[in-house]
């Protein structure tokens, strides 16, 4: 490999203990639908030195991908889109195959019932989303829909948790995020049945004045996908904001990793699959 480029890290050696991590104040996590890793990224995305002509141009993933920490292995755990929702938010996918709305609540560990737990705070904003606490299967001619929504479906999360996404904070406001969100564009927005640009608009739009905020204020934004194609289920996954390691990592993950992962930022209780999973501590100065 040529010696100007960046080695691709293997972070499977690197040993970091829960109290080294760094623990942001807020961690924006939003999930992206149905693309694969090359049909988002293409080949390994390589941090270039930011120059405003390349900002202007280089579609917004693909600069958050050169700015940020990009996972080149990442891996979705099954098909169709809910499991894997459910299995990012609690360690399981619950016995969940379809994305039909589950019969009843689920009462199993989760990140927002940890979080609430530990006395911190916790919310998902679903776009399309017509009021707190909506519980139906779908909404706004199907641009909401619940299966994307896991959160919804435990019972120690509070309706007052599942919020529209037009309550998501204003710039003004990032400083009173929750600890820990969760951002679900509508699916024209999500790649779902929208296009990779209108996707990559939708979050340059959205999250780019928060994501240049996080850098300066000890926040952090995971982007991730809920599925990719075929049977490797490869997935785009990007870490940026504070305190972020940039480069392309090329340690094995997937959901339960990410969850992991978040967990012991906050020293907070391993929910199924997580307790077994390998945190992601190499994306982290």
């Amino acid at each position: 490999m040529p010696s100007q480029l960046p080695r691709v890290e293997g972070l499977e050696s690197r040993t970091l203990m829960a109290a080294g991590l760094p623990r942001p104040d807020h961690v924006v996590i939003v999930v992206e639908e149905n693309h694969s890793y090359g049909q988002v990224l293409g080949p390994v995305v390589r941090p270039v030195p930011v120059v405003p002509k390349r900002q202007s141009t280089d579609p917004y993933i693909r600069a958050l991908a050169r700015r940020g920490a990009s996972l080149t292995n990442a891996r979705a755990e099954t098909h169709p889109s809910q499991p894997n929702y459910l299995a990012l938010f609690s360690g399981s996918t619950q016995g969940v195959t379809s994305d039909a709305t589950p019969g009843e609540a689920f009462t199993t560990p989760n990140l927002g019932g940890e979080l609430i737990g530990a006395g911190l705070t916790f919310a998902g904003y679903s776009e399309s989303m017509p009021s707190v606490g909506f519980t139906g299967s779908e909404a706004d001619g199907g641009l909401y829909a619940r299966k994307h929504n896991p959160w919804v479906d435990f019972a120690d999360v509070p309706a007052s948790a599942n919020r529209p996404f037009s309550d998501f904070p204003r710039p003004k406001d990032f400083a009173g995020l929750p600890t820990v969100s969760f951002v679900v564009p509508n699916q024209a927005n999500d790649m779902h049945s929208g296009t990779v640009r209108a996707a990559d608009d939708w979050l340059r739009r959205h999250l780019r004045r928060y994501v240049k905020w996080a850098r300066r204020h000890n926040s952090l934004l995971i982007l991730t996908w809920d599925e990719g194609g075929g049977d490797d289920n490869h997935i785009a996954t990007v870490f940026a904001g504070a305190h972020v390691r940039r480069g392309p990592y090329d340690q094995p993950a997937n959901h339960y990793d990410v969850l992991r992962t978040v967990e012991d930022l906050y020293d907070l209780p391993h929910a199924g699959a997580s307790a077994d999973a390998r945190p992601i501590t190499g994306v982290f100065v």
